[in-house]
């Protein structure tokens, strides 16, 4: 999915070749335990965002002042608030903000999951309404992300690529390349190398 979501970054970079814009990027990195909860998304998105302004960056300033100037950490609540606060304060640039592999958030017992911290963000920054935010996010097509973000945009906006013919040839293109050139899956008979290629495909789903 990353390069889905690096392309989709590129379409925006050439966006801001002609207009004015902000953009944060996030990565729900299953190697890196600080990039998989509601508090590292938050942070990540709204340090890149103010990179990009002084407006921002002076919203930033008084959350800074308010935790005694550093001495104290923010809670959750208040870097959700911030980042509300940075987007409507922005009303005239469009802010583009992409969440990768949302998957990777665990998903795991506990009242609420760091998952379902992350989702009731999503939902409540898409139910503001901000009329110049827009989101993109990328994710496994798993049942409880899926009951969250369903509701939150019509059908025309969700791409399921595991239902695309042109991925599904993508992966297929890509197992039988291995299997043809594989040194050792080069003497297997054709019927196995067959079974192989479409059992692999199939089981991808798309991914």
């Amino acid at each position: 999915m990353l390069s889905i979501s690096s392309a989709i970054i590129n379409d925006i970079k050439n966006i801001l070749k002609e207009r004015s814009a902000l953009v944060a990027y996030h990565y729900f990195d299953y190697k890196d335990a600080s990039k998989r909860h509601l508090r590292g998304l938050l942070a990540s998105l709204i340090f890149q965002l103010t990179d990009d302004s002084d407006c921002c960056r002076s919203i930033l300033h008084e959350l800074h002042k308010s935790c005694r100037d550093g001495s104290e950490q923010p809670s959750d609540a208040d870097l959700a608030q911030c980042l509300n606060t940075i987007v409507k304060a922005s009303v005239q640039l469009p802010v583009f903000i992409i969440m990768d592999a949302l998957d990777e958030c665990p998903n795991t017992t506990g009242t609420p999951s760091a998952r379902d911290e992350v989702l009731d963000f999503v939902d409540g920054l898409v139910r503001s309404n901000y009329s110049n935010l827009f989101i993109c996010i990328t994710s496994r097509p798993e049942q409880d992300i899926q009951t969250v973000l369903n509701p939150l945009m019509s059908a025309s906006c969700r791409v399921a690529l595991h239902e695309e013919s042109g991925q599904k040839e993508d992966i297929n293109n890509y197992v039988r390349s291995v299997v043809h050139t594989d040194r050792a899956m080069r003497r297997w008979k054709e019927e196995d190398k067959e079974l192989v290629i479409n059992t692999l495909t199939a089981r991808a789903s798309g991914m």
